[in-house]
């Protein structure tokens, strides 16, 4: 039941990029209407404290710096090779074994994040989730929305998860042509909810992990034929600006969740409904 705050608006609390803040979500929907989460619960790899996460728990704190190191110079062969070096401390060979080897610290992250995810909420995978592991943890009030349009108070609002294949190769990385599809099979929305930004340079560029991370081509695309009110994603964690328009459409990055702590509000009046 969504209770409004007035006749005419409705404020929605949007979390990205939780990767592991699990108490943070506590009472991360105080003050809303709508709750909504736009993925990467999980964290494997801590670029401000590589003592956190799934590869420090594995390998140590002194391999993740040098993993960190290494990606952060772009200098991707090489973060490889100290990756296959520690799974083969491990007696782990095969890229194939190694979510095998993560699962029990996978599985205890998403247990924790989905105990503490507000309800009612609805969400869309990130690049770094696994889609199959989280109906084993989803709560009554949680709803799942990937290729899909909900409708609230007349507001269309279209939810694409996932980002694209990567040099990072990520669990939920799409082709971009199975990406564009998803978009397109949404029809007009007034806000579009992604979990990874359109590729605008000033969007996609980390300045702390100094790179640009993959935005879509293929939202560029749709915001430009659709023109949505908004558009909500994150996944760029420092973006050189959190800010763009596309034509009417206000590109908005939510913020790196993680560090911040804070939802993301993004306030809707009546006539933000303009698809109709």
């Amino acid at each position: 039941m969504i209770a409004w705050h007035s006749a005419l608006v409705i404020r929605i609390n949007v979390v990205s990029d939780v990767h592991g803040a699990a108490s943070a979500l506590i009472g991360a929907d105080k003050g809303s209407d709508l709750f909504v989460c736009l993925g990467d619960l999980i964290l494997y790899l801590d670029y401000d404290d590589p003592s956190q996460g799934i590869y420090a728990e594995l390998f140590g704190e002194a391999h993740a710096r040098a993993y960190i190191a290494a990606r952060t110079a772009g200098r991707f062969e090489d973060a490889r090779e100290l990756s296959a070096s520690a799974w083969a401390t491990l007696g782990v060979v095969s890229p194939g074994d190694r979510r095998a080897a993560m699962e029990t610290h996978i599985r205890r992250q998403y247990e924790s994040m989905f105990n503490t995810m507000p309800q009612p909420a609805l969400m869309t995978y990130g690049n770094v989730d696994i889609p199959a592991m989280w109906d084993d943890y989803l709560k009554p009030g949680h709803r799942i929305i990937d290729g899909e349009v909900v409708e609230v108070a007349g507001i269309r609002m279209g939810f694409v998860g996932g980002g694209l294949v990567s040099p990072m190769r990520t669990p939920y990385e799409l082709d971009p042509v199975a990406y564009a599809e998803k978009l397109d099979q949404l029809g007009p929305v007034d806000v579009l909810f992604t979990h990874i930004p359109p590729q605008l340079p000033q969007l996609t560029y980390d300045v702390v992990a100094r790179r640009f991370e993959v935005g879509s081509a293929a939202i560029n695309a749709y915001i430009e034929r659709v023109q949505p009110r908004f558009h909500v994603f994150g996944h760029v964690h420092q973006p050189l600006h959190s800010r763009a328009r596309i034509g009417r459409t206000e590109c908005i990055n939510v913020g790196h969740f993680n560090a911040k702590r804070a939802p993301y509000v993004l306030e809707l009046e009546e006539s933000d409904g303009a698809t109709h």
